[in-house]
């Protein structure tokens, strides 16, 4: 206390530290025993649209999106306002906090060259388009390696995507919304690519002294945890980082320097994922190696294997609605008419509008 003046501390790691404006609002919700995202915005439910809410439901459980689940889901409370949950998920939600800065910087720094960014974008609106376009961004800006072996084509991929996924889920479903002025952050370079996210680790840990593999789920918002479990994007038991980390592990070659690395403070939370073709060629000096083309692939597959570009194409389109016909030929490594070609097979697959307003829907099977 300073001339009467209260002031309050927060643990950070082993320090005790003044808390500053946005703890301070945290803490009143943590007194409250609610959270940011269940309280009540000053927007009502009928001002807004939640096609994309509405479209990834669908997609995922094969049922159409009840009106009665935005009560339920803790999107509106009885009188139709929204609470904030639901403003963030709403198509065009105004937060200017709700928006991803997705760079993919010329070289290892972020001015590498003449030309600084080789690719750059701000994707605003509800937390679906953030998520699938942040994937997007990152997909066309990511390549493939493989290389023979007597009996199979092995593939590489610079970042696993299912890896990167989680980071993104998770970078959005558990940052915090109280820091105003601060987005989420996707910066790819030439040997790594890093997620920014705002806001600390709950009740002051630092991850980088923690381990790994042992971390419990702890959300800091747990409406939108629960309707992200609800569209398939993450699970409600909470898997930790066994979800980042198990799919890299799985990797042909294996080494402990394709891991991503965690970085946590009072304000941040940071996940680099390293370039992992720079680490499995640095590895393997002497073996041929290519990169996928996606416009050069052999247009011809087998039943076996076509079968199972069918079923990847329906998980793709399901998870991601908005991905382009291109985007999954560069994904799966195929050719765009192959990949034309299996869509047209499959009539339980719709594209629903034009252009890149429209997306995909999965029907169920007749």
């Amino acid at each position: 206390m300073d001339d009467g003046a209260l002031e309050t501390f927060v643990r950070i790691d082993n320090e005790s530290v003044i808390a500053g404006a946005t703890e301070h609002k945290r803490l009143m919700l943590q007194g409250r025993n609610t959270s940011f995202d269940a309280r009540p915005s000053d927007e009502m439910f009928e001002d807004y649209a939640f096609s994309k809410l509405r479209s990834r439901y669908y997609a995922w459980n094969g049922s159409s999106f009840d009106n009665k689940f935005y009560r339920s889901f803790g999107l509106v409370d009885k009188d139709g306002i929204l609470t904030n949950a639901g403003l963030l998920m709403a198509d065009e939600c105004p937060l200017r906090q709700n928006r991803v800065f997705c760079t993919r910087w010329n070289g290892k720094t972020k001015a590498g060259g003449t030309i600084d960014a080789l690719d750059s974008t701000e994707i605003t609106g509800g937390l679906v388009t953030l998520l699938e376009d942040t994937m997007s961004f990152i997909r066309r800006n990511s390549r493939k390696m493989w290389y023979k072996e007597p009996m199979q084509r092995i593939e590489i991929p610079e970042y696993m995507e299912r890896s990167v996924m989680e980071a993104v889920t998770n970078s959005l479903a558990h940052r915090d919304y109280l820091i105003l002025g601060s987005e989420v952050h996707v910066d790819m370079y030439d040997d790594r690519l890093v997620i920014y996210s705002p806001g600390s680790m709950p009740e002051g840990r630092i991850i980088q002294e923690m381990n790994i593999e042992d971390i419990p789920a702890i959300r800091r918002n747990p409406v939108i945890a629960d309707i992200f479990a609800q569209l398939g994007f993450m699970e409600r038991k909470g898997s930790g980082m066994g979800k980042i980390i198990d799919p890299i592990k799985a990797l042909p070659n294996f080494s402990e320097k394709m891991l991503p690395k965690f970085f946590s403070d009072r304000a941040q939370f940071t996940i680099t994922f390293p370039n992992i073709i720079d680490i499995w060629e640095e590895e393997h000096p002497n073996m041929e190696t290519h990169y996928v083309e996606s416009d050069t692939q052999d247009d011809t597959e087998g039943g076996t294997q076509g079968d199972d570009l069918d079923k990847w194409i329906e998980q793709q389109v399901a998870i991601y609605p908005t991905i382009t016909t291109e985007e999954l030929a560069s994904s799966s490594g195929k050719g765009l008419r192959t990949i034309k070609r299996h869509i047209a097979k499959m009539p339980h697959i719709v594209y629903v509008g034009s252009g890149y307003s429209g997306h995909w829907e999965v029907k169920k099977k007749k």
